[in-house]
């Protein structure tokens, strides 16, 4: 269901833990989000449940993507069956039910006995780069084979209803979404493929326990559970991004670049000119050498940011992220494949370009996945309904226009009850 402006003010402001301090927060969080008026939450949110979401909320939002996906997968390519899935991973980070969600999905489409089967939880807005490197692993031991993965995030029993700045930012920016990918290494379906696996790079660095703690769930100080998001992220996101780009850069770049890159690395560092900001990260680097397109995690409008400083990426290159972001939200790690839509939708992929997915995970991971485009690519998918008019000429939001009263130094003196402002 929509989540709009007026909509999303009367959710924030029934919550009667919060006073005028906290709204304030809120609006200039909301306002620099990046996110538009056509996200989607759900319902239980919508009609005022946030507080105490029940089972049945949270399996009726993971039915209706997952499911809703599958049909349109199943759809558009008629010559695969659900009974020939040899191999089901299924990412959701915070909701994990018995029997898992791979088992709703082997009893509503009917597969067979001997499927092998994989739930991802708790891995964070890249999870399904983690489920693509699965499926990875497994090709190498199951041949002619297909493979789905099925990425989205629950939301329904995941909404913070306490007071913690750090832990009310996930509210602001995570909305529902999610996508099914059918993944096959059955050679003769290569002129059916869309993209080819190139480069896979994983990096892990939860052996530091401010990485491991900077994005985590927990319950504040009144007991009500959320999501922390604390101010070493960024430092933890450019640590991580470094140490995947010295694995992932030789893969991709041209040795010339490369050689490059190290003596201006090499000529920083005695300069004492080295930066542990994310921006930061790729400074000299030339990563357009080896890549045509990028797929930045639409995560929130500070990291794609981050990262495009970090890369030296021009606003071409990050449109696709800040538009999924923008009309989509941060649907976890569903977002990376809206992006990449984004571009297909608009005729970008050329047969033989490679695309570069980026992102972070809570733990504290990065991925990066590098793909080559086997064909040219045109098809609208779910972007069909509204291509024509992205990117808009005004990407912000209508909080400010609405609420920005909220700002004005007399409702500092004024008492009002903000949860019958939308009664």
């Amino acid at each position: 269901m929509k989540l709009q402006t007026d909509s999303c003010a009367k959710i924030v402001m029934r919550n009667r833990n919060l006073g005028l301090e906290e709204f304030r927060f809120l609006l200039k969080t909301i306002v620099n989000s990046g996110i538009g008026e056509e996200t989607s939450c759900p319902r239980n949110i919508l009609q005022g449940r946030e507080e105490k979401p029940n089972l049945a909320d949270s399996l009726s939002e993971m039915d209706e993507i997952i499911f809703n996906t599958l049909d349109k997968l199943f759809t558009r390519y008629p010559s695969v069956s659900p009974s020939q899935i040899d191999i089901l991973v299924v990412n959701v980070s915070m909701f994990s039910p018995s029997p898992s969600l791979t088992s709703r999905i082997v009893n509503r489409y009917k597969m067979r006995e001997n499927i092998k089967t994989f739930n991802l939880s708790g891995m964070g807005c890249s999870a399904s780069l983690v489920a693509v490197d699965v499926v990875q692993g497994l090709f190498k031991s199951y041949k002619d084979s297909y493979a789905l993965v099925v990425s989205t995030e629950s939301m329904a029993p995941n909404w913070y209803c306490g007071k913690e700045k750090s832990m009310m930012l996930t509210n602001c920016l995570f909305r529902s979404g999610g996508c099914s990918m059918l993944f096959t290494n059955r050679r003769y379906h290569r002129h059916q493929a869309i993209l080819k696996l190139k480069t896979l790079v994983r990096t892990h660095i939860g052996s530091s326990d401010d990485a491991y703690n900077c994005c985590i769930q927990l319950e504040d100080d009144s007991g009500y559970l959320g999501f922390r998001l604390t101010k070493y992220l960024t430092k933890a996101a450019a640590l991580a991004l470094t140490m995947n780009l010295q694995v992932l850069v030789p893969k991709v770049l041209p040795l010339r670049e490369i050689l490059r890159y190290v003596l201006e690395s090499w000529l920083r560092k005695k300069r004492g000119t080295k930066s542990q900001k994310l921006e930061a990260v790729g400074a000299g680097l030339n990563m357009k050498a080896g890549i045509e397109h990028f797929c930045i995690h639409p995560g929130g409008r500070a990291i794609i940011d981050g990262i495009g400083k970090s890369l030296a990426l021009d606003e071409y290159d990050l449109e696709p992220s800040r538009m999924a972001l923008f009309r989509f939200g941060n649907t976890s790690a569903a977002g990376f494949w809206y992006a990449l839509g984004y571009m297909e939708a608009k005729k970008r992929l050329k047969k033989g370009d490679r695309i570069l997915m980026s992102g972070f995970g809570a733990g504290f991971k990065c991925n990066n996945i590098v793909w080559e485009v086997l064909r040219d690519l045109d098809d609208a998918n779910v972007w069909k309904n509204c291509i024509d008019s992205y990117p808009p000429h005004n990407i912000a939001n209508t909080f400010m226009e609405k609420f920005g009263w909220l700002n004005d130094d007399y409702v500092s003196f004024v008492r009002i009850d903000f949860s019958k402002l939308f009664a």
